[in-house]
């Protein structure tokens, strides 16, 4: 790879990986310092403050779709720079907050940050400048994006003991205005389209009829939203999956740090295979993973090897679906299309987002773990179902297409 490309390369993961970093330590994973504070200062239930998530992931599921439109009408830049200013406004009303309407107000106008600042707008933003190279990149972002909470829960609470809750969340909102969206709007690279035309943007890694688009995009939207169901119905009960297998409390949050670390591996695995990775396979083999793992957890009693085989299984499924998660629109269709397809599968899954905790942590409490696991299994099943359709409903389509030497044939025979 050129110098040039190595560099806009490394300009736009370091870019994005400081406004990423920034934009989810300081909304989705603030509440984690922060919540049980400003729930006690307002007076609050921390049920009540904790329900500033749900708001915040239903507005971003809602605007998902309005959010694709404006990534083809106008670009990632603008998009992102417009979740910088929202995020600004929206951290500030939390810091002017004395009551629960202005706390869900503000949260409102986070959740609005959000669907034009997270995830889908910035891996458009990389494939804009990528193109079908932006899978490598994309992991490599991920990579960094995985360490926000790591990064800001010591940031926020060392704020928030020197200057209190309230000049805590007006730092955080001038990080957005004044840091934010300065690299936003100055320091991303141009998009390769508008440098040498949009004709290899255009062009779709498989060629689909209509009808067929339709149904590939429906078996991603069913696929992803089911995973993303489980991992984020799962993983906050983790803790309590193990303590009710046996596990010590010291012992289940080795368990839980684990699947953290495995999560970033498996990341980093995505991003050494780059250009040469399938986030088809990779769907099914990450789901195939966490399926395994809850298996191996309901046909075998309880034991340490048994915990520390399914973290493996669960741990290391999980990561690697993320990316596949954020990469298969890119799988099928074309760089353009990217912002938009992603941004209209944001929909279902921001809202399995909200729902999946409170489903899952009723289970567990009502029904205890095997309910909880074969319920994860048989949807892990069903989503692994959908990407073996996806599969092959591709290697159908690619059957079909000509050869390259065929098309030059054709091509020739024109002339």
């Amino acid at each position: 790879m050129p110098i040039s490309f190595r560099f806009r390369s490394a300009q736009t993961v370091i870019v994005l990986a400081v406004t990423q970093l920034i934009g989810w330590g300081t909304t989705f994973d603030m509440l984690g310092v922060m919540g049980r504070i400003v729930a006690a200062d307002l007076g609050m239930a921390n049920e009540v403050a904790f329900a500033g998530l749900t708001i915040m992931m239903m507005v971003s599921a809602i605007l998902g779709p309005v959010t694709g439109r404006c990534l083809a009408h106008y670009g990632a830049a603008r998009v992102l720079s417009a979740a910088s200013v929202t995020f600004a406004l929206g951290l500030s009303l939390l810091a002017g907050a004395n009551g629960v309407i202005l706390y869900a107000a503000a949260w409102m106008v986070i959740g609005v940050g959000g669907a034009l600042g997270l995830s889908a707008p910035a891996y458009t933003a990389v494939v804009e400048r990528e193109e079908m190279n932006g899978k490598r990149v994309v992991a490599v972002l991920m990579l960094f994006t995985g360490l926000s909470s790591a990064v800001f829960w010591p940031i926020l609470s060392l704020l928030n003991d020197t200057f209190g809750w309230r000049l805590t969340f007006l730092i955080c909102a001038a990080l957005q205005l004044f840091l934010c969206l300065p690299l936003h709007l100055f320091a991303l690279p141009s998009p390769i389209a508008a440098q040498v035309g949009g004709g290899a943007a255009d062009i779709a890694p498989v060629t689909l009829s209509k009808a067929a688009r339709r149904r590939a995009f429906l078996l991603i939207a069913a696929s992803t939203t089911i995973t993303t169901f489980i991992t984020f119905g799962i993983s906050p009960s983790l803790l309590e999956i193990f303590r009710q297998s046996g596990a010590s409390p010291a012992f289940a949050l080795q368990l839980g740090s684990a699947r953290g670390i495995l999560g970033i591996s498996a990341r980093f695995l995505d991003m050494l295979l780059g250009r040469r990775g399938n986030p088809i396979l990779s769907a099914a083999t990450g789901i195939g993973l966490m399926l395994t793992g809850f298996l191996v957890m309901l046909v075998a009693s309880p034991s340490t090897p048994l915990l520390v085989t399914f973290i493996l299984f669960y741990g290391f499924g999980a990561g690697v679906m993320t990316v596949a998660r954020a990469l298969l629109p890119l799988a099928l269709f074309s760089p353009r299309e990217f912002g938009l397809q992603s941004a209209r599968l944001s929909l279902p899954q921001n809202l399995a987002n909200a729902v999946a905790p409170v489903v899952f942590t009723a289970i567990l409490d009502r029904a205890g773990t095997s309910p909880a696991l074969f319920a994860a299994a048989v949807l892990a099943a069903l989503s692994l179902a959908f990407v073996m359709m996806l599969m092959t409903l591709v290697r159908g389509a690619q059957s079909s297409q000509p050869s390259p030497a065929t098309r030059r044939q054709a091509d020739l025979r024109i002339f």
